[in-house]
């Protein structure tokens, strides 16, 4: 088979390696990519949302399937347009990817069919919601985008005056975009986080192993919100016990419930969720892998790739058993000095080799080829990812990765793993 697959990230280039560990695939091509990809597959200077440039791509290289992995292009209708010129493909459709292009829609789908989340309230304007922010007078509180904000549309505010100024930032300065005219304010949730990404063919739904993220950008979960900082796989918050109940009250109901909206949903929904006192709730969806959760689930995956996609694509996933590897997976992002705000790119990468080192996988999310060298081009740089017995075995192994790569600037978290370590204890 030939394979192209969309998007430029961490994600993605932990999508191609597992494909290219598939005896099916002889060809894989990814568009735009980034430096590290470059190693992995042939890269086309196409964006991840040029809906027409990507069929047309999909077109010349005669490709026989197409793998679309970020959320704008799935909301933008990719998958649609890639199936009318008769593309397999893996991802869901837009009337069915809207379960993370607007959160409104989103919270009112949980709301309608009794899918447990936070208590909410939509809002259009800023006036509105700090209204209702300082008539509720419970902090913190969550304020969320409507639409796609680069997994960054949240602010979970401590004070008023805090408050204030992100609704301002939000729907007045929209450093979102449209993303922010409208907002949803949430109840605050406690407990564990775990995330849970699943296959699914609109009948069927087949969790994969569970993780744990790290938003913040700051060791101790201190700092701003980030895209995520690392991730550790399995989450031991998340029992035999509460993977049953969420299956019963999340899981399935979500994908009945897409059903019975019309919009059924094809390829990896993507599950976060809090496990609270009162039971696991669901804080967001995504309609794709997330990123940098699945560079520690992608590793543990022993079924081959196209085999699931396939049986996605032709809606025979129940017929399919899954299986994984019980070692564990940790990823260590090196991202750029002065990341999530502002950063320098063009910086050289030293210690890598044709972009990898032994002993790790280095998962690239923000580089690029300049000439013989290797130059940073975004705000998290690098996943530096590693199996091992234990979650323990395996942070080690990532950490020593680090200390090999070198670039100016560079910053990461040193407590990756550490809440799972003491949840072990």
């Amino acid at each position: 088979m030939r394979v192209l697959v969309v998007g430029s990230g961490g994600r993605e280039h932990a999508l191609v390696r597992k494909i290219k560990e598939s005896k099916k695939v002889d060809y894989i091509a990814c568009c735009p990519g980034n430096g590290g990809i470059s190693y992995d597959a042939e890269c086309f200077d196409v964006s991840a949302t040029d809906i027409d440039g990507v069929v047309k791509l999909a077109k010349e290289i005669k490709a026989d399937f197409v793998v679309v992995a970020p959320d704008d292009p799935l909301v933008m209708g990719m998958v649609d347009a890639l199936n009318a010129e008769g593309f397999a493909t893996f991802g869901p459709r837009a009337n069915a990817a809207i379960i993370e292009g607007s959160k409104v829609f989103s919270k009112e789908l949980m709301k309608k069919y009794n899918i447990p989340t936070a208590k909410y309230n939509v809002f259009d304007k800023a006036e509105d919601v700090i209204n209702y922010i300082k008539a509720e007078n419970e902090f913190p509180t969550v304020i969320k985008a409507d639409g796609l904000a680069l997994g960054k549309g949240v602010i979970i505010p401590e004070t008023l005056d805090e408050a204030v100024a992100g609704v301002k930032e939000i729907m007045e300065d929209k450093i979102f975009g449209d993303s922010g005219n409208n907002v949803v304010v949430e109840e605050f949730l406690t407990g564990p986080e775990v995330s849970v990404l699943a296959f699914t063919d609109g009948k069927c739904v087949k969790p994969m192993v569970t993780s744990m993220d790290h938003k913040r950008a700051l060791d101790g979960d201190k700092g701003l919100n980030t895209g995520g900082m690392g991730t550790v796989s399995p989450n031991p918050y998340y029992t035999d016990e509460i993977a049953e109940e969420c299956m019963n009250t999340i899981f399935l109901p979500t994908i009945e419930a897409m059903n019975k909206e019309g919009r059924t949903f094809k390829g990896c929904l993507y599950f976060g969720l809090m496990l609270t006192p009162k039971g696991p709730k669901v804080i967001e969806y995504n309609c794709r892998f997330g990123d940098p959760e699945t560079q520690v689930v992608l590793p543990r995956l022993k079924t081959d790739i196209m085999d699931i996609f396939e049986a996605i694509n032709n809606e025979t996933l129940s017929d399919l058993d899954i299986e994984w590897d019980d070692r564990a997976c940790t990823c260590v992002i090196m991202a750029s000095g002065g990341y999530p705000k502002s950063y320098p790119k063009g910086i050289e990468i030293n210690g890598l080799t044709d972009g990898q080192l032994d002993g790790v996988t280095v998962y690239h999310a923000g580089t690029k080829r300049d000439g013989d060298k290797l130059v940073t081009s975004g705000g998290r740089v690098l996943g530096v990812t590693a199996l091992g017995e234990t979650i323990e075995d395996a942070l080690a192994k990532s950490y020593a990765g680090v200390e090999k790569i070198k670039f100016d600037g560079a910053h990461y978290r040193k407590d990756i793993g550490q809440k799972a370590l003491s949840a072990l204890k």
